[in-house]
């Protein structure tokens, strides 16, 4: 599903036009990204949490050159599954 597949669920689900459906995800997903931004967690009960987590630097491979890299420390979003998503997958 793609971003327009999904405005088009959200606007049939909710029934609202498809314009004001693509207004609410914008509106979300800013909220989230700001939110995680900032370092904070962002749990929808009943969907799953997104976390920060943090990586550490490391010693990587090139893979063209096989010469050794240092790969610097960063930051990745996960989403830990809640229950009822895990559920409505395993169905």
């Amino acid at each position: 599903m793609n971003k327009s597949e999904l405005v088009d669920a959200i606007a049939s689900g909710a029934s609202l036009s498809k314009a004001d459906a693509a207004r609410a995800l914008d509106a979300t997903t800013t909220a989230i990204t700001n939110s995680l931004a900032k370092g904070d967690n962002v749990q929808l009960i009943g969907f799953g949490s997104f976390v920060v987590r943090d990586r550490a630097a490391r010693t990587g491979r090139n893979p063209q050159t096989g010469a050794s890299i240092q790969i610097a420390a960063s930051k990745a979003v996960a989403l830990k599954a809640g229950a009822a998503l895990k559920a409505a997958v395993n169905n």
